[in-house]
């Protein structure tokens, strides 16, 4: 446990042009206690932030423990599913996040896809982009009637929150309302987190071309549309990068086999198909889905080839993958991460973090 004045911060911010803030985590199976431990590694590693993602379990159970088990490091969930909770819901959640954490606290949302929302979660599904603009906008609303003690009186198409007496008001944050980023990869959802969010997440199924051609033009659409109430400047982006590690051909075998696999299965997904149809690949993604209806998973890697691979990863020891996201990701990034869905050997961390440094 640490005390008021070594967990106090001020809000967290972007880092300055040309450079890249880091965060750690966003692993999808790592559990509460896992992500405190890792929380806590990463900050005496030099990490700026750590991302949990909500698959397996509840991100913000696990970034309550890590809020109190460090000092400095931002904690955000990369991704909450916004449409499996209520806007107050989720507002009650980042509230005390907030307060736990310090003012470091930053509240990553995505919509997640229909079969999940319906199946899974069982809530209702439809216009995701529309539906998020309004969800944010109710969060903001509940977060202002706490901080004025106005009267909530939000009347969306999807949402309606008009009930907060003062016995359910946890009053004004002292640290002041999270930041909110939103997750996308096409062009309305990626729109609406310029409109209205403090920051965009990109997924890691994209590259380059794609940031500077669909990205980050949609986000400046959905900048130019913003009603002011948030502070001025440009959104915050951040992307968990494909990174294949290793310094022996062992670790790089291994870490290139685990990247190309997980490209296989977004590419496979019908939502993520306009990335390889901007870099002329619709034939892929035709491949690979065939093959995913059929279960056959392992077919569908060797369809991933070293050009396409070069294209979402970067491969090879700290000094060069340091080097290759640099050169893709200068003046596009603001926040960079890792995608590595295999076991770096943890060694390698402190000197890609020197590297990109």
């Amino acid at each position: 446990m640490l005390d008021d004045e070594t967990t106090a911060s001020t809000q967290p911010t972007a880092s300055a042009p040309g450079s890249f803030a880091i965060d750690a985590g966003g692993d999808l199976a790592v559990g509460p206690l896992e992500l405190e431990a890792a929380a806590v590694l990463a900050e005496q590693t030099g990490f700026d932030g750590v991302l949990m993602t909500e698959t397996r379990h509840d991100p913000f159970v696990a970034l309550a423990l890590a809020a109190r088990a460090t000092r400095s490091i931002r904690l955000s969930t990369a991704i909450a599913v916004a449409f499996a909770r209520n806007p107050m819901t989720t507002a009650v959640l980042a509230n005390d996040l907030q307060l736990v954490s310090g003012g470091r606290f930053v509240l990553g949302l995505g919509s997640q896809v229909k079969p999940h929302i319906e199946r899974r979660f069982s809530m209702p599904w439809g216009h995701p982009a529309k539906r998020m603009r309004e969800y944010v906008a109710a969060l903001r609303a509940i977060w202002a009637s706490w901080e004025t003690g106005g009267r909530l009186d939000f009347r969306g198409e999807f949402y309606g929150h008009t009930l907060m007496s003062p016995m359910f008001s946890p009053g004004p944050n002292p640290h002041g309302n999270p930041r909110i980023t939103l997750a996308a990869v096409g062009t309305l959802m990626t729109e609406t987190a310029g409109e209205v969010a403090d920051g965009f997440l990109a997924h890691s199924f994209t590259t380059p071309r794609y940031l500077r051609e669909v990205s980050l033009p949609a986000l400046a659409r959905g900048r130019e549309r913003a009603d002011g109430t948030r502070a001025a400047g440009p959104v915050e982006v951040s992307l968990p990068a494909f990174v294949a590690l290793g310094t022996t051909d062992a670790e790089l075998d291994t870490a290139i086999a685990a990247v190309r696999k997980q490209i296989a299965f977004y590419g496979s997904t019908p939502a993520y198909k306009g990335v390889l149809e901007l870099h002329g690949w619709d034939g892929l993604h035709d491949g690979l889905h065939a093959l995913s209806v059929k279960g056959e998973w392992d077919a569908m890697t060797g369809l991933v080839t070293d050009e396409v691979l070069a294209e979402f990863a970067a491969v090879g020891t700290p000094v060069e993958v340091a080097g290759q996201l640099g050169e893709r990701y200068a003046g596009l990034v603001q926040r960079l991460s890792f995608s590595t869905p295999y076991a770096a050997e943890p060694g390698l961390w402190p000197e890609l973090l020197g590297a990109l440094r």
